[in-house]
């Protein structure tokens, strides 16, 4: 799809004031990674499973839903700190080996450079989001920009594909929602912005998007891309 056709058609009705971005598979390539940490834990508890396995299953999910998941599949409780003993794996694999998306510090650069206001709106922790960009070096980049789903199941909500962590950004920007343009790769994400009243484009490096079309997301192919998509929706 070419990056004029990418543009939601909800951003030809309301000016678009704000880009969100997904963290996983969208700015930083740690979705391997995490797949192979959650993988080597559950086939641990009981639920034998590949890194390409969890994918299926869990993308875009929050590590509350697959503790949920888990122990409807096994029948039993994983104990209260599940996702917390999850959470200290993961960061110290992404610590260690997690890379940015290819184009993703570009993409940024540009919406910055277009005058918009940007935030980050992820299902990943505090904890995980700090090991990603502490990794890459953008601490100082993403500064005061990021929203975790974390913070929503605190205070009684809900990660994605419930809305909440979106309208928690927007909220933060004072941009109205139907002004915010959602970079996602998953479709737990793309329903969220759907939920959310908000545009999205959903970024598929390989196949062809369909789940995501289903979903709303104008498909779109590469970071490289984002660019001259945002530029043609501010037009």
């Amino acid at each position: 799809m070419t990056a004029p056709s990418a543009v939601p058609t909800s951003l030809r009705r309301h000016p678009l004031g704000m880009v969100i971005f997904d963290c996983d598979g969208v700015l930083i390539d740690s979705e391997a990674i995490c797949n192979r940490v959650v993988a080597e834990v559950l086939t641990a508890d009981g639920w034998a499973m590949t890194a390409d396995e969890c994918e299926a299953r869990f993308i875009g999910l929050t590590f509350h839903d697959t503790q949920v998941l888990a122990e409807a599949h096994l029948k039993r409780r994983l104990g209260a700190d599940w996702v917390d003993r999850l959470v200290v794996l993961v960061v110290e694999a992404m610590a260690r080996d997690v890379l940015p998306m290819d184009g993703a510090l570009e993409a940024l650069a540009a919406v910055d450079a277009m005058g918009l206001p940007w935030r980050i709106a992820s299902n990943s922790s505090h904890e995980e989001m700090d090991a990603k960009f502490g990794r890459v070096g953008w601490q100082d980049l993403v500064r005061g920009r990021t929203h975790s789903a974390a913070d929503c199941i605190a205070r009684g909500g809900a990660g994605k594909p419930a809305p909440d962590v979106f309208l928690d950004a927007a909220m933060a920007q004072g941009i109205d929602p139907a002004a915010c343009l959602v970079i996602e790769d998953s479709l737990p994400g793309a329903i969220a912005a759907r939920s959310a009243g908000m545009a999205c484009l959903g970024l598929v490096p390989h196949g062809d998007g369909s789940a995501l079309a289903g979903a709303g997301a104008r498909v779109f192919h590469s970071m490289r891309e984002l660019p001259n998509i945002v530029r043609e929706a501010l037009a």
